[in-house]
């Protein structure tokens, strides 16, 4: 690979489903072993700070710096665009759970030490850098999913609010606090936070720099649950394999017509919304969705 990571998503996908059919063999890995094999995967995609593991249909995204309370420092937001490339790539992958090495974070911001050396011009690349990285994991094209297993902080809260579904566990924390070190926030986060919990809300989380508990953020629309910890990963794999249970044109096209519709007028989101509904009425998926309807049976669908 010369030295850098090969960006076609088709030599990608191959990438993984090789390195995973060789660990698909190993049933009974023992944790250790786990984490082995991971590390081979995290080493072919050439990841440092983050891990990346296939298990069927869903690939799993953790950012790997416990130590730092798995802070995002340059290296790591180019580590997780190679892995979500990856994951969008890789037509084995249907769903994303992404989260944070260890017990105490998630996320818990910008990795302060590089942050303090940065000048302007840097400043505004690396800002631009970082929305492109999360634009890629709102627009992947399939679902994904936070599972917030402690701070979600400044980058690790506009991270979290890029996702598709964001669940925490009790013990987790959210805010923006930039505008305590003399910046605001800069990945995303004066835009999406106000189109998740309203414009007033919004301004006072930033404007305070005020943290927040896992319970205010889903009083106030920020996540859509709350979960004990132990239940944190189980629970965005169930939700997970319901949606897989769904055609996947239609997930995908929904997400789209979402997503995008957020972005201009009421009406323009109406006719995109049409045009998508033409779209899968004219796919085998909607024959077999509303024939096992009629026929009192399960949808067998094949994602064409």
């Amino acid at each position: 690979m010369g030295g850098r990571v090969h960006s076609d998503p088709a030599f990608s996908g191959s990438l993984t489903r090789t390195l995973l059919g060789a660990a698909s063999q190993l049933i009974t890995l023992h944790s250790n072993e786990k984490e082995n094999v991971m590390a081979t995967i995290a080493s072919a995609l050439q990841l440092e700070n983050v891990l990346y593991e296939k298990k069927g249909a869903i690939a799993y995204v953790t950012v790997d710096r416990p130590k730092v309370l798995n802070a995002l420092n340059s290296r790591t937001w180019r580590d997780l665009r190679v892995a979500f490339e990856e994951a969008q790539g890789d037509a084995e992958v249907r769903g994303v759970i992404l989260t944070g090495a260890g017990d105490k974070a998630f996320i818990a911001g910008a990795d302060i030490g590089e942050l303090a050396h940065v000048g302007a011009v840097e400043a505004e690349h690396s800002s631009s850098f970082g929305q492109g990285v999360l634009n890629l994991v709102e627009n992947l094209g399939k679902p994904v999913i936070a599972a917030i297993n402690g701070f979600a902080l400044g980058g690790g809260c506009e991270t979290a609010m890029a996702c598709t579904i964001r669940i925490a566990a009790e013990n987790a924390k959210f805010g923006q606090p930039e505008v305590k070190l003399g910046i605001l926030p800069g990945g995303g986060g004066t835009q999406r936070l106000p189109r998740l919990v309203g414009k007033g809300r919004a301004l006072q989380l930033i404007l305070s720099a005020e943290t927040i508990s896992a319970s205010e953020a889903y009083r106030i629309g920020l996540i859509n649950e709350v979960v004990p910890t132990a239940d944190l990963i189980p629970r965005a794999e169930a939700i997970l394999k319901q949606i897989f249970a769904n055609a996947p044109i239609a997930v995908k096209f929904s997400l789209e017509a979402v997503n995008k519709g957020m972005e201009t007028s009421q009406a323009e989101g109406f006719a995109l919304e049409a045009s998508f509904f033409g779209l899968c009425a004219a796919t085998e998926d909607k024959k077999e969705g509303t024939s096992a309807f009629l026929e009192k049976r399960a949808a067998q669908f094949q994602g064409r």
